[in-house]
């Protein structure tokens, strides 16, 4: 159990750099390093030398080797294959361990099955060309993977409040908040993944507007190509425009909620630490949202923003962990 223990927590934070790296290779560009998968030019290593280059290029005649962007993408890959075997070992000493564990048995299974869907999403990143949808649904997952993976880990290893301090509107609002950051999160990586980040670069105006020109429809129809419309035609900036100020709006409507379950959370000493942290947070993650506009998305920034909004998802699933009592 000891050790079952410690793989709970190295997974849990090798899950965290798997998701957060991942957020660097969208941001750097390097998703189409590799024009295949699971390799790399067909190898499990990026073509080096000029001859493996040169046949690289044989390979895949309309790529062009970027040996940078493809190790971004590769080591990408092997963490995340590491952590993939992690999963799986967890989920198969579950079921020995199945009388002892604090936890149902179905959630390292549907964990591990989740991971297997993320394996194949990421081909499809690579296959269909980063379509927003799949590139989305991508992130999505990777923090879904987080948070159930940050849950199973506090159920084995945390505690939580005593069932009689708990009242039913502060769980609610936990529940709430949680929820709400994970819609955001999708916004946000929908706005990344139409490079929609940099359509307004003022705020809290967009281009010297409270309300900019939008449009809406083309911005958040899911089934299209990147940087293109259902029909086919080039996303316009009104498009755009439509992306980034729904998640601006989301980040308010989610720092407004988390303030609020802050305030709820003032009765549970017991949840002190984690509520200053939640503070902390949450404050940071939103003038990082604002200095990325500014500044124009520095990649360092960028990928700041990504870490907090994965340490956002850590800490409310901890408390949401807490205020749930152990049930046999």
């Amino acid at each position: 159990m000891i050790w079952f223990q410690r793989i709970l927590v190295i997974t849990t934070i090798l899950t965290l750099c798997v998701v957060v790296f991942g957020s660097y290779v969208r941001l750097t560009d390097a998703g189409l390093g590799c024009p295949d998968w699971p390799g790399c030019y067909g190898t499990l290593t990026v073509p080096q030398s000029e001859e493996a280059i040169s046949q690289a290029l044989q390979h895949f005649p309309d790529s062009m080797v970027e040996t940078d962007k493809a190790w971004i993408e590769m080591i990408h890959r092997y963490i995340a294959g590491i952590l993939g075997l992690l999963i799986l070992f967890i989920a198969v000493k579950s079921y020995k361990l199945r009388d002892e564990i604090k936890i149902t048995l179905k959630l390292p299974f549907f964990i591990l099955a989740l991971v297997c869907f993320q394996a194949i999403l990421g081909m499809w990143t690579v296959t269909k060309l980063l379509q927003p949808a799949i590139v989305t649904t991508h992130l999505i997952g990777g923090m879904t993977i987080l948070g159930l993976m940050t849950f199973m880990t506090h159920r084995q290893l945390g505690t939580q409040i005593n069932n009689d301090s708990i009242n039913r509107h502060t769980m609610t609002i936990a529940r709430l908040s949680l929820f709400v950051l994970f819609i955001q999160i999708l916004l946000g990586g929908w706005t990344s993944t139409n490079y929609a980040a940099l359509a307004c670069t003022d705020y809290p105006t967009c281009h010297g507007s409270l309300i900019p020109d939008m449009n809406f429809k083309d911005g958040f129809s899911i089934f299209r190509e990147l940087g293109m419309t259902s029909s086919g035609e080039e996303l316009s900036l009104q498009a755009l425009h439509a992306i980034q100020w729904v998640h601006r709006m989301g980040a308010i409507v989610l720092t407004a909620l988390v303030l609020y379950l802050f305030y709820l959370l003032r009765n549970f000493p017991g949840l002190g630490f984690y509520r200053n942290l939640l503070l902390i947070l949450i404050s940071v993650q939103f003038v990082v949202g604002i200095a990325n506009l500014l500044l124009h998305l520095p990649i360092a920034l960028a990928t700041i923003h990504n870490l907090g909004a994965a340490l956002l998802v850590i800490i409310l699933v901890v408390i949401n962990s807490r205020l749930t009592p152990q049930y046999d």
